[in-house]
């Protein structure tokens, strides 16, 4: 099995890596360019974590509705006009709205969820603990995890993504960096579904 050069170069360009590293992880990967670059993301070699420090202002609204009941905005940003029209970046956009609709996620990310939220459901699940008789030192131990597991399913980075439940949101749109080689965020999120008011 031959593995181009091309593919080398490109692995080598979208990571930052030299070129005998993204030879070796092509080669472990059994030609499997995705999987190359997954492992190596993984492995934190990729320019991604750097690129998503720079300022995202470009990008587009996206629209979705689903069968005429519910309704779903999405802004979708990156760092210049080029990559916001590309189908790649318009698919991208498609998708999250899609599992805004599917999923209804409350918040984009764990620093929108107020603080008020987060304390009102730990002081809840802390006192449901204590209930089946768990000390409160146990009971508090217990709430870290079921926190966790709460507010990822409400909040749409941390989602499973529909299309493929081995990826988050987060991971999916961290793969789009690194393909896209620009930094790309999820600004604001809006579903509206009929006859259901917040």
């Amino acid at each position: 099995m031959g593995i181009s050069i091309d593919e080398i170069k490109k692995l080598k360009e979208l990571t930052g890596v030299g070129l005998t590293d993204a030879k070796v992880a092509l080669t472990e990967a059994g030609g499997d360019f995705d999987k190359a670059l997954e492992a190596m993301r993984k492995k934190g070699l990729t320019k991604a974590e750097k690129r998503g420090e720079r300022e995202a202002r470009q990008g587009l609204i996206e629209a979705y509705v689903h069968s005429g009941r519910i309704g779903v905005l999405v802004e979708l940003n990156c760092e210049t006009d080029f990559v916001a029209k590309t189908e790649e970046f318009k698919a991208l956009a498609h998708d999250i709205a899609m599992q805004v609709a599917a999923m209804s996620p409350k918040y984009i990310s764990e620093a929108d969820i107020p603080e008020e939220e987060k304390l009102r459901k730990e002081a809840e699940l802390i006192e449901a603990a204590k209930n089946t008789g768990k000390s409160e030192e146990i009971a508090k131990k217990a709430v870290i995890g079921q926190m966790n597991k709460y507010f990822a399913e409400l909040t749409l980075v941390k989602q499973a993504y529909w299309k493929d439940d081995t990826l988050t949101i987060e991971d999916l749109v961290k793969n789009h960096i690194a393909k896209l080689g620009e930094n790309i965020v999820v600004r604001q999120m809006e579903r509206i579904e009929l006859g259901v008011s917040e």
